[in-house]
């Protein structure tokens, strides 16, 4: 059973520390920006690799060109280490949990608070999918079918929701109610 609970926190209003400036930072600074432009960064590492370095020319980054030292988690909420060195990772999470910082460390589930999951995003609808870190490669797969099954057009239909939503009159319930009647011609009938 997937003991999971998904969240969908808003990066531009915490402070992110990224420990690592390999591939794996990379792929983890490009989903980050790709969901969330406005994210606050502090990217740390002795070694950054060109390819990082273009990607975040032009986003709010902090670059600390230094190996991990715990007082770089001062300040954040949220921390991802990307390191290939396993002893490095095992402390950024020790020294995380220690200051109640939320972790990431990749591809160790066993260290994560959280895990970085596949986002389908198509306008303002966004759908995370997790394998309690089973396996971020079916994660990826069932992102890409959904990214090819839900239409475009969807953000359309989001919008005129929100704005039914605004005009419907009575209490809680009785709005509910409504939404729920017009929200079912977007489930399939079951054979």
């Amino acid at each position: 059973m997937n003991t999971l609970y998904p969240i969908f926190i808003k990066p531009e209003n915490i402070r992110i520390l990224i420990i690592g400036g390999g591939n794996v930072a990379l792929e983890k600074l490009t989903f980050l920006y790709k969901s969330s432009p406005q994210a606050i960064v502090t990217l740390v590492s002795p070694m950054i690799r060109p390819e990082t370095l273009d990607f975040i020319a032009d986003k709010e980054v902090t670059i600390i060109n230094e190996k991990y030292k715990p007082f770089f988690l001062k300040g954040h909420q949220l921390v991802i280490a990307t390191t290939d060195d396993k002893e490095v990772n095992k402390q950024v999470s020790a020294d995380a949990r220690k200051e109640g910082i939320l972790v990431n460390i990749a591809d160790t589930p066993a260290l994560c608070d959280f895990y970085l999951g596949g986002i389908v995003t198509k306008g303002h609808l966004k759908i995370a999918i997790s394998t309690q870190g089973k396996s971020p490669t079916f994660a990826k797969r069932m992102r890409e079918w959904l990214e090819d099954i839900i239409p475009a057009e969807i953000d359309e239909s989001l919008h005129a929701l929100y704005a039914l939503r605004n005009k419907l009159k009575g209490d809680f319930s009785a709005k509910l109610r409504k939404m729920d009647e017009i929200t079912a011609a977007f489930i399939p009938e079951k054979e």
